[in-house]
């Protein structure tokens, strides 16, 4: 299996396009801040993915940058706040997206919890 099969990076691909999208709407004056920084950490999560699935022999390091994607995943969602309070984004686009990313966090969460499912070994 290739890491882009895997279910979380392909959602947490599909989260970052989307994010990437909508951010191409923020003002001018976000561009090094606010839209820098959540797509950055929208994009981490699926770099973070394919670094832990690439190292999954070595449990540690598999739990380690698993853990990595699950904080850029809070981080995004955190950037999403912003994003909303700032009235850049609706109520409706920042559920929708809030939603997306906490799936992406569960198939994350899953795969920390089941290592052995993903060719890792299931001690630490």
């Amino acid at each position: 299996m290739r890491f882009q099969d895997l279910l979380a990076y392909k959602k947490g691909f599909e989260v970052a396009m989307e994010i990437f999208e909508v951010t191409k709407s923020f003002p001018k004056e976000e561009k090094y801040s606010l839209t820098d920084q959540i797509r950055r950490s929208s994009r981490s999560v699926t770099v973070k993915i394919s670094e832990a699935y690439r190292k999954r022999e070595y449990p540690k390091y598999f739990h380690s940058k698993l853990t990595d994607a699950d904080a850029e995943n809070s981080e995004t969602q955190g950037w999403l706040e912003y994003a909303f309070a700032c009235k850049y984004i609706t109520q409706e686009t920042f559920d929708y997206l809030t939603e997306k990313s906490k799936e992406v966090g569960k198939l994350i969460n899953y795969m920390i919890l089941n290592p052995e499912k993903f060719g890792s070994k299931s001690g630490n």
